[in-house]
């Protein structure tokens, strides 16, 4: 991955566009850009993660102001907040129309990998509605990367 592009930040900006408030299209922005932070961290390259956050953390200010950053978009991805963002057909439509370097099939095991990180950093208990959202998933068949390893 790009440290951050055109089309990455395009392709953002227009599934926060599909929000129907400024609520929900905030919340669409950090959905869209968290996943495509989490799906660029799954290569074998070495990663600049100072170089690669000062960028995600440029356009985040840009986009929606103050007050946000990676490290908050990441909090939000691993809350309960994201399930009504991941569950809403009008943003998987909008993510799979405009971002799909990053398939939609993949969300569930991409919010499971950054689930799993807050765990081993914060050591609290993951346990909620996110979690079973995942675990829903995963029973659907839709758990993203069947090969990749057990997180939670």
């Amino acid at each position: 991955m790009s440290v951050m592009d055109n089309v990455i930040k395009e392709n953002v900006l227009a599934v926060a566009r599909c929000g129907r408030t400024r609520e929900e299209s905030t919340a669409y922005f950090r959905a869209a850009l968290g996943l495509y932070y989490l799906a660029g961290l799954m290569t074998p390259e070495t990663l600049d993660f100072k170089k690669l956050d000062r960028a995600f953390n440029r356009f985040i200010y840009q986009s929606i102001g103050k007050g946000h950053s990676i490290t908050s978009v990441l909090q939000f991805m691993s809350g309960a907040k994201v399930v009504p963002v991941v569950e809403s057909a009008r943003f998987a439509e909008a993510f799979a129309a405009h971002c799909s370097a990053v398939p939609v099939d993949t969300i569930p095991f991409l919010l499971s990998l950054n689930l799993g990180v807050a765990k081993n950093i914060s050591g609290l208990d993951i346990g909620g509605a996110l979690l079973d959202w995942i675990e829903r998933q995963k029973q659907a068949g839709q758990g993203g990367d069947p090969a990749a390893p057990e997180l939670l």
